[in-house]
């Protein structure tokens, strides 16, 4: 089982039909049920298209992936339908990370430092209740000062949020796609003396190399998270969801 799961995407030129091509190199890590982190897998695609990550996720559900509760990733519309199409019954959090982005962008520059303090407020409240509060409170602060960037925020709220029905010690590492991000990073200074791949076995060879001896360090090192109060608070959620059993009527005798 893997109850996190963290999905972003890179883009890569690949000579194909003589021509060299953007294509989008699709991963995803998870954490499995004991807290240590996994590569799950990556498979390359022409875009970032709702096809493209269907056939992934397809892929991955084939080979296993399953008890997933918590998807992270960005905003990308053919992402996000393919993540409903295969995980339903899991959340799935915005990477707040792209979401702050997004409205800082919106926001007029010399506004932008105070208003990121605000926005931090919102996303790092001990529970939805209160980040509705605070929510409520920047919208009617902001929403003259910067409109474009309040629209965002309100729009964008219960999916950035979606983490603080989690338990407090599991949102720092889950509230982002940063730790995606980092493998990015590392595929991205292999592959520089590249430039461009000669064909899509040669993306596979370098990109999987990269990510096998990534995976071996995690799965070899400290775990990730403890997942014992994971599990405690999800047997609590699913005891306190079923029906409560009625006691059978009381038969009355005759006579």
């Amino acid at each position: 089982m893997y109850p996190f799961v963290l999905v972003d995407a890179i883009y890569t030129k690949v000579r194909e039909d003589g021509r060299v091509r953007s294509r989008a190199v699709l991963i995803a890590t998870g954490v499995n049920e004991e807290g240590y982190r996994e590569i799950l897998g990556l498979q390359i695609g022409n875009s970032e298209s709702e096809s493209s990550w269907s056939e992934f996720f397809g892929w991955l559900k084939h080979r296993g992936l399953r008890g997933v509760d918590l998807i992270i990733s960005d905003q990308h519309g053919g992402l996000v339908q393919a993540i409903e199409k295969h995980f339903q019954g899991a959340t799935w959090q915005r990477c707040q990370t792209h979401v702050i982005r997004n409205i800082l962008d919106a926001a007029p520059k010399y506004r932008q430092d105070a208003l990121l303090e605000e926005i931090r407020g919102i996303l790092h409240a001990p529970n939805k209740q209160t980040a509705r509060l605070l929510l409520e409170q920047v919208l009617a602060k902001w929403e003259e000062k910067a409109p474009k960037a309040m629209q965002i925020l309100e729009e964008g709220f219960e999916d950035a949020t979606a983490v603080l029905d989690d338990p407090d010690r599991y949102r720092r590492r889950l509230r982002t796609t940063n730790g995606v991000e980092r493998l990015n990073e590392e595929i991205r200074r292999r592959e520089r003396v590249i430039r461009i791949f000669p064909n899509r076995e040669s993306v596979y060879r370098l990109v999987g190399a990269v990510l096998i001896e990534i995976d071996e360090k995690w799965m070899s090192g400290r775990k990730y998270l403890d997942m014992s109060e994971y599990w405690q608070w999800r047997k609590t959620k699913e005891q306190e969801a079923r029906p409560v059993n009625q006691e059978a009527p009381a038969i009355k005798r005759v006579g």
